[in-house]
C-alpha cells in the first residue's frame, strides 16, 4: 500500500446528521469540514437507512409491512439472480456502463450524494480530499434477511450478490468523485464487525470476513481511491490490519486500550503508509458529549498518540498519517449535541495541526 494522501490531522466525519434537510446538511459540511467534504446520510428518512440505501440492486428484494427482505421463493427469483450477475459481469467486462448500471446510487434514496456533487461543482477552490461511504459488506450481508429471517450472509449466492452490490457501488462512488481531481476516500462502515467472535457469529471465520472486505477494497483501488473501514466499537483488529486497507477508523475515545493490543500490526500499518482515523470525540452518550471539551479531548488524543509513538514509530509519521474524527456518526444524537461533536472535531484538529 502506498498512501496517496497525507491528512496531517485534518478533520473528517463518519457521515450522518439528525436533521431532515439535505441543504442544511451540506451547509454544515462546508462550515465544519470543508477540507474533506462528505455526503451526508439522514436517518430521519427511512430510505436512507444504512441497509435500505444500498439494497435496491439486490435480486429478490421485497418489502412487506415495513420489513425489507430477500424473497428467494418468489416466482421470478432465479431470473432476477441471473440478471443481477449478468449486469455485474457486464460491468467487469466493459460491456455495461457502471455509470448507468443498477449499482449506481439513486437520487431518491441517496440525495446527500448528489448534494455533495453540486457543492463540489460550486466550489472555487478544490478540497484536500473528498469522502464517500458505503455500508460495509459484512454488515450488509448479515443485516439483511431472507423471508425466514435468516441473514443472507449464510446463503452463498446471496452473500456473493451482497458483496458484489457493495463493491460496485463503492467503485461507482469513487469514479464519480474522481472528477474533482483530489484524493477520494471511500469508507466501509462496518458496525457488524463489533460482533465478530461472539456467539452471534460463532460460525464466521476470519477468512469469511476477508472474502467480504477484499473485493470491495479492490474495486475502490481499481478506481483510484483510498479504502477505509470504520468500526464503531471493538473488534478483532487483526482482521483490519491484514486487509489491504489504506485507512482504519476506530473509536479512540472508548476503545484505545483494546486497539493498542496490536503493537506489531500498528507498526507495520504505519510503515506501509496506512492512515489512522482517531475517533476521539465521543458520540455514543450525550452526557459524554456535553462533559468533554476540546481541551480534555486534545489532552487525551496527545496521550494516545504518544503511546503509539512509543511503540517505535516516529511521532511525525503518526501525526502526518492521522485523521481526526468523531467516534461514530451523530445521526442518533440531539441536534445540539451533534453540532457540538462536529465543532469539537474541527477545534481539536486545528489545535493538533498548529503543533505540527
Amino acid at each position: 500500500m502506498t498512501t496517496r494522501f497525507t491528512p496531517g490531522g485534518r478533520p473528517a466525519w463518519i457521515g450522518s446528521l439528525p436533521i431532515n434537510d439535505h441543504g442544511e446538511a451540506i451547509r454544515l459540511v462546508d462550515k465544519y469540514s470543508p477540507e474533506i467534504p462528505i455526503w451526508i446520510q439522514l436517518p430521519a428518512f427511512a430510505a436512507e437507512g444504512m441497509l435500505a440505501q444500498f439494497a435496491g440492486s439486490l435480486p429478490g428484494l421485497a418489502r412487506e409491512g415495513g420489513r425489507m427482505f430477500i424473497d428467494a421463493g418468489a416466482d421470478h427469483f432465479d431470473q432476477q439472480v441471473l440478471e443481477f450477475f449478468e449486469a455485474s459481469m457486464g460491468v467487469a467486462e466493459g460491456t455495461v456502463s457502471l455509470a448507468d448500471s443498477r449499482f449506481a446510487l439513486d437520487r431518491a434514496t441517496a440525495p446527500g450524494f448528489f448534494q455533495l456533487l453540486a457543492y463540489l461543482d460550486r466550489r472555487t477552490a478544490p478540497p484536500a480530499a473528498v469522502k464517500g461511504q458505503v455500508t460495509g459488506p459484512f454488515t450488509f450481508a448479515t443485516g439483511i434477511n431472507d423471508a425466514d429471517g435468516r441473514a443472507i450472509f449464510y446463503h452463498d449466492t446471496l452473500r456473493e450478490a451482497a458483496v458484489t452490490c457493495i463493491a460496485l457501488n463503492a467503485r461507482w462512488q469513487t469514479e464519480r468523485l474522481k472528477k474533482y481531481g483530489v484524493p477520494v476516500i471511500l469508507f466501509l462502515d462496518e458496525p457488524g464487525l463489533a460482533g465478530f467472535g461472539s456467539s452471534a457469529f460463532i460460525s464466521v471465520t476470519s477468512v469469511d470476513v476477508a472474502a467480504c472486505l477484499e473485493p470491495v477494497i479492490q474495486e475502490i483501488h481499481a478506481a483510484g481511491g483510498l479504502a477505509g473501514v470504520h468500526v464503531c466499537a471493538n473488534t478483532d483488529w487483526s482482521l483490519m490490519f491484514e486487509a489491504s486497507l489504506d485507512i482504519i477508523s476506530f473509536d479512540a475515545y472508548s476503545f484505545f486500550d483494546k486497539f493498542l493490543l496490536y503493537p506489531d500490526r500498528i507498526r507495520e500499518f504505519f510503515r506501509r503508509g496506512g492512515i489512522l482515523a482517531w475517533g476521539i470525540v465521543p458520540t455514543a452518550d450525550p452526557e459524554q458529549v456535553r462533559r468533554e471539551t476540546p481541551d480534555t479531548l486534545t489532552v487525551l488524543l496527545e496521550s494516545q498518540i504518544a503511546q503509539v509513538a512509543a511503540l517505535g514509530i516516529d511521532p511525525a509519521v503518526v501525526a502526518a498519517q492521522s485523521l481526526i474524527t468523531p467516534s461514530c456518526g451523530v445521526g442518533s444524537l440531539p441536534l445540539a449535541d451533534a453540532v457540538r461533536v462536529i465543532d469539537m472535531t474541527r477545534e481539536i484538529s486545528d489545535r493538533f495541526r498548529q503543533k505540527l
